[in-house]
């Protein structure tokens, strides 16, 4: 009962902490804040595949890391998109207006 007490209030803090970090930044820093979080995402597909691809886990194990190798690959690819048409936004326009 300690160890979930101990994961319940590391968990809770996450979330205040990182509430206050992402509030706290401007809006120009946003789009290299999302980059850096795709390569988080990155990482988290690393460990999905080790999940996923253990053979001695049960099948529920298995699923659940397939499942988290889907949507983390989801993840990164949607952000990374989102991030190009943000950096997009700001290049000048070629045969336009100068």
């Amino acid at each position: 009962m300690g160890e979930f007490i101990l994961l319940l209030f590391t968990f809770v803090l996450a979330i205040f902490l990182g509430f206050e970090l992402i509030s706290k930044v401007p809006a120009t820093l946003h789009t290299p804040l999302m980059s850096g979080s795709n390569a988080i995402s990155g990482i988290t597909i690393v460990g999905a595949l080790v999940a996923a691809g253990a053979t001695d886990s049960p099948w529920l194990s298995i699923a659940l890391g397939t499942a988290a190798v889907a949507f983390a690959t989801i993840n990164v690819v949607g952000g990374y998109l989102v991030t190009d048409r943000m950096l997009a936004m700001f290049k000048s326009r070629q045969g336009g207006r100068s």
